[in-house]
């Protein structure tokens, strides 16, 4: 049976791997850009950082041996579940904890050792600590005050800023008399009117409501954008990371698994914990054939590619439910049964049982009053999209 692309064997259906799209650039305004940066070093490079919290039988290592550069200029976040270790990294970098182990570097100047207040970092945190019986204005002037700046230049900054975050009808209100959404724009201001060389962001939004947590995400890339500042996003939410990020290091239990733009992440996850904690997916396990790998459970899909996979006896597969293909059952598909339909008003998720007893799931968008062809019972064909085909590697 021929098992090259072009031909069709009968129970098998073959899929070649897509290429991954390229990344768009970023139009940055020059006139805004930190002058004291400069773009051919990382703003940030994490070299083998260690953590440790305790001693002895009650040590508790938070970060293991961490390493990681953070473009200048971009936007990066770092993303994981509660206690991965994402909020002490960025702890680390601020100056507020010590490495147990490891170097951080800013520029290339190694800042692992140096007080927070001599680090040319700012951070805005989850509760803001903004001062309530300071007026708007007098909280973004406050940093620049305690660095002793120029009256005049103190004022012009605070302008600046305020039309940055666009506060400027607000400046003569109190910290109470404001929104949150307005109060995190005036964090904002204030972490970035001493035009720090790195912006830190820890989970800002999380107080949030979701419209205004939605519009804010929005504002947050348009301001690092404007003003060419890199920021070092903290987040536990998929959809943050995906929306804003230039780039994203997905973290676990005190490593980094995996650095790379948001298409990257979520379309060639590198392992089972990046695929299932980036939205959903489907993982089906394969063995390895000359020319691909098959998975035995409604048929053989033979996935031709380049990877070797020597020594394995099975392999995951990573499928997003968005790039299965449903039509009728028939030659060149794999066999499954609507097992239960669940409408989401722009698409539907068809959950289908295979012969196996495995399951896998399947969106389609909801573009016509006849897109939801199927019901719960019927058998169907399915076959995949290659390009959201991963082969996952070792935990």
């Amino acid at each position: 049976m021929d098992g090259t692309p072009g031909h069709e064997a009968i129970g098998t259906v073959e899929i070649r791997l897509g290429q991954l799209p390229g990344e768009a650039g970023l139009n940055v305004r020059p006139e805004l850009v930190n002058s004291d940066q400069k773009s051919t070093d990382p703003a940030i490079s994490v070299r083998s950082i260690t953590k440790t919290f305790g001693t002895g039988v009650h040590a508790f290592v938070a970060l293991d041996g961490v390493s990681v550069d953070i473009p200048t200029n971009e936007f990066f976040t770092l993303l994981g579940p509660s206690g991965c270790g994402k909020t002490t990294l960025l702890r680390l970098i601020a100056g507020f904890e010590q490495p147990t182990a490891g170097e951080i570097l800013l520029q290339g100047k190694d800042i692992s050792h140096q007080p927070p207040y001599l680090r040319p970092v700012n951070t805005v945190f989850q509760n803001y600590a903004l001062f309530p019986h300071m007026t708007v204005a007098q909280n973004i002037a406050f940093g620049l005050e305690m660095l002793g700046k120029p009256k005049a230049d103190i004022a012009q900054t605070t302008a600046e800023m305020l039309a940055l975050v666009k506060m400027e009808p607000m400046a003569g209100r109190k910290i109470t008399e404001i929104s949150g959404g307005q109060q995190q724009r005036v964090a904002l201001a204030r972490a970035l009117a001493p035009k720090p060389q790195v912006l830190l962001l820890d989970e800002p939004l999380s107080a949030l409501d979701l419209q205004l947590r939605k519009e804010m995400q929005l504002e947050l890339k348009k301001l690092q954008q404007e003003t060419g500042i890199t920021f070092v996003f903290v987040t536990h939410d998929q959809e943050e990371a995906l929306t804003m990020s230039d780039r994203v290091a997905v973290m676990d239990k005190g490593k980094i698994l995996q650095v790379g733009s948001p298409q990257e992440i979520y379309q060639s996850p590198s392992n089972r914990f990046v695929a299932s904690f980036i939205g959903e997916i489907n993982l089906l396990t394969a063995r390895p054939e000359k020319g691909g790998f098959a998975i035995d459970q409604c048929g053989t899909l033979k996935v031709v590619s380049p990877i070797s996979a020597k020594s394995k006896s099975t392999v995951t597969l990573a499928i997003r439910p968005e790039r299965i293909i449903l039509g009728k059952p028939g030659k060149g598909k794999l066999s499954g049964k609507v097992e239960n339909i669940v409408f989401h008003g722009t698409d539907t998720i068809y959950h289908i049982k295979l012969p196996d007893g495995a399951s896998i799931r399947a969106r389609l968008q909801n573009s016509s009053p006849d897109s939801m062809p199927f019901g719960t019972g019927d058998a169907i064909g399915w076959t995949a999209d290659s390009r959201s085909i991963s082969i996952l590697g070792d935990e």
